[in-house]
């Protein structure tokens, strides 16, 4: 099958299913809603974590000669430190139209979306909402680009990496869903505004298609920027939500779950090498 045609349909998968996905999962009351969740994350670190280590990472190593694995390794440290601190900015733009440090709200949580705009006008509402939408566009147009750019490495890489795109976009737009409704946004409109936003993880996959190409030579170095996103993500914001819940069962139930999504990328990992892609 045409390598085009491929990253076209698996940046939509990545993108606009996995918001029609979280959109089906905002159907449940909310109560069930919100226990579902948590399982959700869990599965999603699993994913991330097996991609960024036994795809992304092996195969940006295969890929350069051994004079350049520190430089390599020096890419991976300096993307999860970015990635730090476009958060860290993020957050305080956030703080600056929400007031969130005054009022002692934690805006890393990804399940909190209803602490958002209380205390505030409307007009600082939809500014949470509409920095909620431009950074979930430029988020889902790095994702297109690390797609296509596992696809031009491998394409059996390519369908994983999609794969763990999925995992972790359903939880995280679950809860920007929340973040829109509580901006003031009806279901229709969120719903729009996050398939619109969505559509650039398929904009980043297709320009990136036409201009890596040319740039084979730096592919090994955005597959370690995607593996360090991948491993950032996990670490930094989806697992510390995970240590709310201290019971006993609860933390043999994400550990499963987190074994799950390892063992499920692994799995794919070997299927996808068995095809001729």
């Amino acid at each position: 099958m045409n390598l085009l045609v491929l990253i076209i349909i698996f940046t939509t998968l990545g993108g606009v299913l996995s918001v029609l996905a979280a959109g089906l999962f905002l159907l449940l009351p909310d109560q069930r809603r919100n226990h579902v969740l948590p399982h959700g994350i869990s599965f999603a670190i699993g994913a991330l974590l097996a991609v960024a280590f036994w795809g992304l990472i092996p195969h940006a190593f295969e890929e350069v000669k051994p004079e350049q694995f520190r430089a390599l390794s020096a890419t991976i440290l300096a993307g999860i430190l970015s990635f730090f601190v476009l958060e860290k900015l993020l957050i305080w733009r956030h703080c600056h139209y929400n007031t969130c440090e005054a009022h002692g709200e934690d805006v890393h949580d990804h399940d909190h979306g209803h602490s958002h705009g209380h205390g505030h006008g409307l007009g600082h509402r939809h500014s949470a909402g509409a920095l909620i939408i431009l950074g979930d566009s430029i988020h889902n147009f790095v994702d297109g680009i690390l797609i296509a750019a596992a696809f031009l490495t491998d394409p059996k890489l390519g369908i994983v990496t999609s794969l763990a795109v999925a995992a972790h976009e359903i939880p995280q737009e679950v809860g920007d869903f929340a973040i829109l409704l509580e901006s003031g946004y009806g279901r229709a409109k969120a719903l729009f505004y996050n398939i619109l936003s969505s559509l650039a993880t398929v904009l980043g996959g297709v320009l990136a298609y036409f201009s890596l190409e040319d740039l084979h030579h730096m592919l090994p170095y955005i597959l370690a920027l995607a593996a360090s996103s991948f491993i950032y993500v996990a670490v930094a914001d989806l697992i510390p939500t995970l240590h709310k819940k201290t019971e006993l069962r609860a933390s043999l139930e994400q550990i499963a779950l987190i074994a799950a999504g390892v063992l499920l990328i692994c799995v794919m990992h070997g299927f996808a090498h068995s095809l001729e892609v």
